[in-house]
């Protein structure tokens, strides 16, 4: 896996080199010929060949030869680049500036260049040389590989069939857990359908999936109901003929069948189960490509039949043609209390003493069956006594993943082995994040796409790839989704915590990063490293600046506090030292080293915090190849340092930037140079104060998807700044905060049709926006699915929706908007998508329209500090909800401000209907 990481990042290095407008280097034709030709037979290679397991702690000799090529020409690639940037810096930096005479000048000038010019063309040399022994080992390497592949293709073409069928081995001491899912695959099994169906049951592994399908092929009513029942492992390595060997060898009783082809073996079996209702479970099917090979060898005869699979892929029920499939989820509290107490104890009564340390084992469990099933197995056989349940307790995962010959392990393992190279790296780096965080979706793909290891594919973008990447990952069962977006898009993510460890113990064998541990190690080699705010004490920062000299990565999750200026780190990529969700946690106590981060000249990914009197050097434009920088402001107050963050010109010569974020007082980006540069790989610009949007600008960043301006009573032509907004034919988000001296200017622009969510926000005013027409404009944006206002009026007291606006809205927030009093709207066809309804500080507003409450896809209802008889008409809604369609859906949440509306409010409280109080 770090194997094919690195070719793939090897790559990204030289098409860079190959297609950037002005590259720092260039590489002769003929190395970059062989690299290509090397690096594309490797990971054909590695695609094809599956290594065996030498040891369970270091990865395959081979591979990590491969790796090891691949880092070495990585390294004189990206020094070269540092040697040549930082000298022709220097260079320029001799310029003299004095009144010296023209002769002296041009004399000292000559010298320069002709030292300088002597010294480039030996640093070229040694580069040609260095590169061209890499070549020649990766070409030694290439030959050895390509000899193994040609001796192992009869063998290990995707390992061996004899393989097959290991994983049908079911502990008996996992149960199910939950008796209405049973009950419920059992009706669809003995329902009235004639037509043959295929059941999938989904879940990540150790969930019981094959625990619960056991279940159910041994139930007395399914050995009733079916004729003929029959069980098969598929796996990932299956194979057709011996899937049809095993049904068939069921089903018939006959086991003289070991001599007919594949063929032959599919039409017994065909012929056999024609008139016959019968019941096949395949266990463990990793690709619709088995279904596709044997379903035509499973008659469809109209007498009821059923086919079980269990699957790690949640995809694999839309491939399958089937609109039913189980879901196994993990077990709630009292569940897996009742599994661990049955598992440990079975009849008897469970010891008081240890109630209190069993509930932590069973809360640390996560609510995986596997874990719980292993956990209580163990103490079922160990001593009762308090001081070894803490040890278990304060150990579980480690015990869990080698307890019993690693059961568990080989389980959570197999998800894995079996994924593609492409998602390996991925999905352990993962593993860079603390137990139990919720990972910012965004973030992470960031991260995957300054790292390297995203494949191109054309005609897509990187982030596109990453997003394919993380819904791969979540079919798999990989990832749990913790949050989803309006669009049904993944916004925060988390790992389970048993799947963090397989994780962190596969990055040990493969040496993908390197997490610093409270010891001092050896970690000279490491190309990554991470460092968890628990471990970031000041030890281990100086022992990482000196260490890591040839790291690529450096993740820290303590914000870096503590990191000395990173001149050491001249070839770092990715540095993370902040993101959004730490900003507001933590102050700050000093400067972040703005200025030495642009030293770093092959940086893709920095995200730093700075003190508030840092500033931009020009030197920006030497990291040729930054694709996201983030900058935070320390949390200090504007008042106390009113100061601006100015960016220099040279900031529109960085081709490859995607994402430029500021938080805080926000940047000010100087009007782009003279020369047409387009920034054609701009995605993200957010934080920007006082933008002159004009058209030049806008054909110099055409493919911005997210845009967040502030606007200020600064030096601003507000007239003309967002003229021409519509010309961002691909934007999707955009979020502007405006002065209210120029909150007129809004109700004069065109908002592009690409539009999903806007946020508009207005500084208090005695002369606030009128937002009746405004909102007009908004409502016939066909896409928008995401509405917020912030401050504004509504003159007339009024605001009538209009049939066909707001089609795709799903979420409405009006926040401190004043004078409405009067919401009127006559159809729920008015938003007939509404997900979401937040409303603050509206405490005119004499009720929530009825028609809101006809809204099928309306779930909830939020509402702060407005009036009470707006939140009774909200709460009347949600009872008609549930008197007209009997559903429950629909919650209502309120939050009371002062002690009086909160005692009126808590009379009304229900089932769905949340009151909370603030401001005691």
């Amino acid at each position: 896996m770090a194997a094919y990481a690195a070719l793939v990042s090897l790559m990204h290095i030289i098409d860079r080199l190959e297609n950037h407008p002005s590259p720092p280097i260039s590489i002769d034709k003929e190395q970059v010929e062989s690299l290509t030709e090397n690096v594309t037979s490797l990971q054909d290679f590695l695609d094809a060949y599956i290594f065996p397991v030498v040891d369970d702690h270091e990865a395959d000799p081979l591979e990590r030869r491969i790796a090891d090529a691949v880092y070495a020409a990585e390294d004189v690639i990206e020094s070269q680049i540092v040697l040549q940037i930082h000298n022709r810096s220097t260079i320029i930096g001799r310029c003299p500036v004095d009144n010296r005479s023209t002769i002296r000048r041009k004399m000292s000038s000559f010298i320069n260049l002709f030292r300088a010019r002597c010294k480039c063309s030996t640093i070229e040399e040694d580069f040609y040389h260095d590169l061209q022994q890499v070549i020649k080992e990766m070409n030694v390497i290439k030959k050895e590989a390509m000899k193994i592949a040609a001796a192992a293709d009869q063998v290990q073409r995707k390992v061996s069939s004899s393989h097959a069928g290991s994983s049908s081995t079911v502990k008996e001491s996992m149960v199910v857990g939950s008796d209405e899912v049973l009950l419920e695959v059992l009706d669809k099994l003995t329902g009235d359908q004639l037509s043959r169906q295929i059941i999938p049951i989904m879940g990540m592994g150790g969930i019981g999936k094959t625990t619960l399908a056991r279940h159910v092929f041994q139930h007395a009513l399914v050995k009733g109901h079916f004729d003929i029942c029959a069980w098969t492992t598929i796996s990932q390595t299956y194979n057709v003929r011996e899937t049809l060997r095993e049904v068939f060898s069921q089903v018939s009783g006959n086991s003289g069948c070991d001599d007919l082809s594949e063929g032959e073996l599919g039409l017994k079996l065909y012929q056999y189960l024609w008139g016959r209702r019968y019941l096949i479970i395949m266990d463990d099917m990793w690709s619709i490509e088995v279904w596709d090979k044997i379903r035509s060898f499973f008659p469809d005869g109209n007498y009821g039949s059923r086919i079980i699979v269990t699957t790690r892929l949640s995809n694999l029920t839309s491939q399958l043609g089937e609109s039913y499939s189980v879901g196994m989820k993990f077990l709630d509290e009292a569940t897996s209390w009742d599994l661990f107490t049955k598992t440990v104890f079975g009849g008897e009564s469970f010891p008081h003493e240890l109630e209190d340390i069993g509930k932590n084992i069973v809360a640390n469990c996560k609510g995986l069956p596997l874990s719980i099933a292993t956990i209580g197995g163990l103490l079922a056989k160990s001593e009762r006594t308090r001081e070894y349940w803490v040890h278990i307790e304060q150990n579980l995962n480690s015990i869990v993943i080698t307890n019993n010959d690693e059961f568990c392990l080989k389980i959570l393992r197999m998800s894995y082995t079996y994924l593609p190279n492409y998602l390996k790296p991925c999905f352990l780096y993962l593993g860079v994040f603390e137990e139990d965080r919720r990972i910012r979706v965004s973030m992470l793909e960031k991260l995957w796409v300054s790292e390297g290891f995203l494949k191109p594919m054309s005609g897509k973008c990187l982030e596109t790839i990453a997003e394919e990447y993380l819904k791969e990952l979540v079919d798999r069962n990989l990832i749990i989704v913790d949050e989803l977006g309006f669009r049904g898009n993944v916004k925060f993510c988390k790992i389970h915590d048993l799947l963090r460890d397989v994780c962190l113990k596969e990055v040990k064998k493969e040496r993908f990063y390197h997490i610093i541990e409270k010891s001092p190690v050896v970690i000279y080699n490491q190309r990554r490293g991470v460092v968890f705010k628990k471990n970031a004490g000041s030890w281990v920062i100086s022992e990482v600046s000196r260490s890591l000299s040839h790291a690529r990565s450096i993740i820290c999750d303590d914000e870096g506090k503590n990191f000395e200026r990173p001149h050491n780190f001249r070839l770092l990529r990715t540095f993370k030292a902040y993101d959004r969700d730490t900003l507001n946690r933590y102050g700050d106590d000093g400067d972040h080293f703005l200025g030495d981060v642009f030293q770093l000249v092959n940086a893709r990914h920095l995200a730093v915090r700075l003190y508030w009197e840092s500033e931009f050097p020009s030197s920006i434009n030497l990291l040729w190849n930054l694709y996201t920088l983030i900058v935070a402001f320390a949390l200090v107050p504007l008042a106390l340092h009113p100061h601006n963050l100015i960016a220099p010109i040279e900031i529109w010569k960085l081709h490859q930037l995607r994402h430029l974020e500021c938080m805080g007082t926000g940047l000010i980006l100087p009007d782009p140079p003279s020369e047409m540069v387009i920034m054609e790989n701009l995605q993200t610009l957010k934080g920007v104060r006082n933008f002159y949007l004009n058209e030049e600008v806008v054909q110099r960043i055409p493919n911005v998807k997210k845009l967040h301006l502030i606007y200020t009573s600064e030096d601003m032509e507000a007239a003309n700044c967002l003229r021409y907004l519509e010309c961002l034919s691909k934007l999707e988000n955009f979020s502007c905060s405006i002065h209210p001296e120029y909150a007129e200017y809004l109700q004069r622009i065109s908002f592009p049709h690409s539009l999903k969510k806007l946020n508009l926000s207005l500084s208090p005013s005695y002369d606030p926006l009128d937002l009746v027409e405004i909102l007009e404009k908004i409502g016939w944006l066909p896409l928008l699915h995401k509405l917020v206002l912030h401050r504004g009026v509504f003159n007339t007291g009024k605001w009538d929706t209009i049939e066909g606006q707001f089609r795709s809205l799903k979420l409405l927030k009006l926040d401190w908007c004043s004078g409405l009093k009067n919401w009127t709207t006559a159809e729920s066809s008015h938003f007939p998508v509404l997900q979401e309804l937040r409303l603050q500080g509206l405490m005119e507003l004499e009720e929530i329209p009825s028609e809101v409450g006809e809204i099928a896809t309306l779930k909830s209802i939020y509402l702060e500090r407005c009036s009470e008889s707006a939140v009774e008409s909200a709460k009347k809604i949600v009872e008609e909800q549930e008197d007209l369609y009997g559903r429950d859906q629909l919650e209502l949440h309120v939050q009371a401000i002062v002690a009086k509306a909160h005692e009126r409010l808590q009379s009304l409280a229900s089932p769905n209907f949340e009151v909370t109080v603030r401001g005691f």
